[in-house]
């Protein structure tokens, strides 16, 4: 038996975790621990060419994509804006692990939904700015969205304490009825401490400086102004069908405990791991079994006494207080709020703008650009380009007066 698999960003930090696991996997396969194998059949990247070659001469895939294509391109690849979509369409698989940064992975994410191929999904952004598209789909085609991120994974494992919780694979659709709250923690990132004047001024360097994870430049800054976890927090609603009023978020710096799921009865229920993505992507590739990981295990006599939670302070992270908003408003304001940070954190990324400005141009772009109803595909790209030039707009205007 073997599981055929398409890797989505697999240069990525995600990718290269997952081609870790996959390794690990077919070991264990071979020493007879678990029943199939895996076999990696397509690989997509953004723009590095040569580790996308290395990759595949190293598993022998044939099938490849790059997105930027040029003189570092493999030969036979496919190239192109749309590069991972049409991989996707073209080569028959058993899973795709959607780990594409931002919503460039929107098309090739719903394209293997359409297909009724089951989805890791690394990418929130996809279920941000498009889950009333993607979720009705999965539910028609049977495809299954397992999750990849560690808070949603955890939300996974804590709702099978849920009546009938062994069955729950999400999209669910709907939240049990047994579950008061979801919480989703949050490590604060490297501002944790700090005033709301000095993170305004933070530098890049001091940005891209997370505590407990080490994961690309663009998740990074979405952790540091915990607008990472205001996407979270919409995938989650998008993933296990929780109202806005049932989901919450903590800051928890040790990253530790990954979600808590409150329960009818008062009980929480939590999932604890070290923080490593090897996991959370293991029990995606793996579910429903459970074995041996490359995570290094959990010693309760040294981690659970230093655990800390604290309520997170929306004054100094505006980008979270915006979730419930965009969760209420549907339609494209989720593909607005993704857009308008990814050209603000690119901005940032270029030293063009102060940190403090990426949070004003996100909810500049809310507040201006009207929020319309979500039918289509081309609706969700329209509005997250429509985000886009406005924020460029503004980027330009403040160039000028400057």
């Amino acid at each position: 038996m073997t599981t055929r698999i398409v890797i989505l960003g697999s240069t990525g930090s995600i990718g290269r975790q997952t081609l870790e696991v996959v390794d690990h996997l077919n070991t264990l396969h071979s020493q007879g621990v678990i029943a199939a194998g895996f076999q990696v059949v397509g690989l997509a990247a953004g723009k590095d060419g040569k580790l996308l070659s290395q990759q595949a001469s190293r598993l022998g895939v044939r099938a490849l994509a790059l997105s930027a294509g040029g003189q570092d391109s493999p030969q036979g690849a496919l190239t192109g804006h749309d590069a991972a979509e049409r991989l996707v369409r073209e080569v028959d698989c058993d899973l795709v692990l959607a780990a594409i940064v931002g919503s460039a992975g929107l098309p090739a994410t719903l394209a293997a939904v359409e297909l009724g191929r089951d989805v890791a999904l690394a990418n929130k952004e996809t279920l941000v700015a498009a889950g009333s598209l993607v979720v009705p789909e999965a539910h028609r085609t049977g495809a299954k969205l397992l999750p990849v991120d560690s808070e949603h994974a955890a939300v996974w494992q804590c709702l099978q304490a849920a009546p009938g919780g062994a069955a729950i694979i999400p999209a669910l659709h709907a939240c049990p009825a047994s579950v008061r709250k979801v919480i989703l923690t949050a490590s604060g990132g490297p501002f944790r401490t700090w005033s709301k004047s000095r993170i305004n001024t933070a530098t890049r360097a001091e940005a891209l400086k997370h505590p407990t994870w080490t994961m690309g430049e663009k998740v990074t800054i979405d952790s540091a102004s915990l607008m990472n976890k205001a996407l979270e927090l919409i995938e989650a609603h998008w993933l296990f069908g929780i109202p806005a009023e049932k989901l919450e978020a903590v800051v928890h710096p040790q990253s530790i405990a990954h979600a808590m799921v409150e329960f009818q009865d008062s009980s929480v229920v939590t999932q604890l791991a070290c923080p490593d993505m090897r996991g959370p992507i293991q029990q995606a590739l793996s579910f429903p079994h459970r074995v041996a990981s490359l995570v290094k295990r959990l010693d309760p006599g040294e981690a659970l006494p230093a655990l800390q939670f604290e309520p997170p302070d929306l004054s100094r992270f505006p980008l979270l207080g915006l979730a419930g908003r965009v969760i209420e408003s549907g339609g494209t304001a989720g593909a607005i709020f993704n857009a308008a940070n990814e050209e603000a954190v690119c901005a940032f990324l270029r030293s063009e703008i102060t940190f403090g400005r990426i949070a004003e141009l996100v909810i500049d772009a809310m507040d201006a650009i009207g929020f319309a109803k979500l039918s289509s595909l081309d609706d969700a790209l329209e509005a997250d380009r429509r985000a886009r030039v406005h924020v460029r707009e503004l980027l330009r205007r403040s160039t000028v007066s400057a």
